[in-house]
């Protein structure tokens, strides 16, 4: 059945006039006449009972206008959801992000962008480098909030946030000075670095950065979170370097402390595909970006 012609059943039905329907449509009244009888021919029915002065719908008339005015708005509707979802008000995104992630900027990114965008279902998982790269690629999530980029030809970063690092140490660890401690004075400490795999990753990022202070942790225990490394601290294991934001958020048997110079710090970044065109990206994209220039960088 010709979507065209059941639009020119309805104006017919609804002006109950050839003359007035074709005004209607712009159309010429032979044409539409033709158009009509083609529809009850296809149908098998007659929809109209003409008469010299007036005309009315038959019983099939009446359940064809019926359906159709209910067909009509239910293509309303699909064309108001797709355009919708093409301009990124609704439909879905996925995200993925490195879970210190969660202390720092993105929450505020995403609760900003739910404001903007309430109808998008948003949905996260908690992911490590590779793990996100491989998301990104094979299009298993949208977007991704990596520490600190992911590198590979398909995909985009733009770094949204930078930091500096601190200490976790365990809580009554003994320090020559309140104030920020030196790195080089941990040389002779157990590091807890993560992730274990893959690399290189942001452990090789923090044996820089003691490399950067004259020396190498010898002494290592490897984990694969930053929860994890943190658990290990509270417990005595050894210490970290975390993101400062992750020293927002104290921890039981755990004392965050500031770095000296040099400090490296730690960059977060939001990726996505080269290719991905979806407004939900761009939306997100702009959003992070406009949240990120409003944070306190250092």
């Amino acid at each position: 059945m010709n979507l065209k012609r059941l639009e020119y059943f309805l104006a017919v039905a609804e002006e109950m006039n050839f003359g007035r329907a074709a005004d209607r449509l712009n159309m010429a009244q032979p044409p539409l006449s033709r158009q009509i009888a083609q529809l009850e021919e296809e149908l098998g029915a007659r929809l109209f009972d003409r008469s010299r002065n007036q005309i009315r719908l038959t019983q099939a008339g009446e359940t064809l206008l019926a359906r159709t005015r209910a067909l009509m708005a239910t293509l309303e509707d699909v064309r108001l959801e797709v355009r919708r979802i093409g301009q990124g008000a609704s439909g879905r995104l996925r995200i993925g992000f490195v879970g210190s992630a969660t202390h720092g900027i993105l929450p505020n990114i995403v609760k900003s962008y739910r404001a903007a965008f309430p109808d998008v279902s948003l949905s996260l998982w908690a992911m490590n480098n590779a793990q996100l790269r491989t998301a990104v690629i094979e299009r298993q999530i949208d977007v991704a909030f990596a520490r600190p980029s992911i590198e590979d030809p398909e995909i985009r970063s733009l770094e949204i946030h930078r930091e500096p690092l601190i200490l976790a140490a365990p809580d009554g660890t003994a320090f020559k000075s309140r104030g920020a401690v030196a790195l080089k004075l941990l040389a002779d400490r157990t590091f807890i670095l993560y992730p274990e795999t893959p690399r290189p990753s942001f452990a090789d990022h923090v044996i820089d950065a003691c490399r950067q202070n004259g020396f190498t942790p010898s002494a290592r225990v490897f984990t694969m979170d930053y929860q994890t490394a943190i658990s290990l601290v509270a417990v005595g294991v050894g210490v970290s370097l975390v993101p400062a934001s992750v020293g927002s958020d104290p921890r039981t048997g755990v004392a965050f402390r500031k770095l000296q110079s040099p400090n490296p710090g730690t960059a977060l970044s939001l990726n996505h595909r080269i290719d991905m065109r979806e407004a939900h990206v761009a939306n997100f994209v702009k959003t992070a970006q406009k949240v990120a220039r409003k944070a306190p960088q250092s």
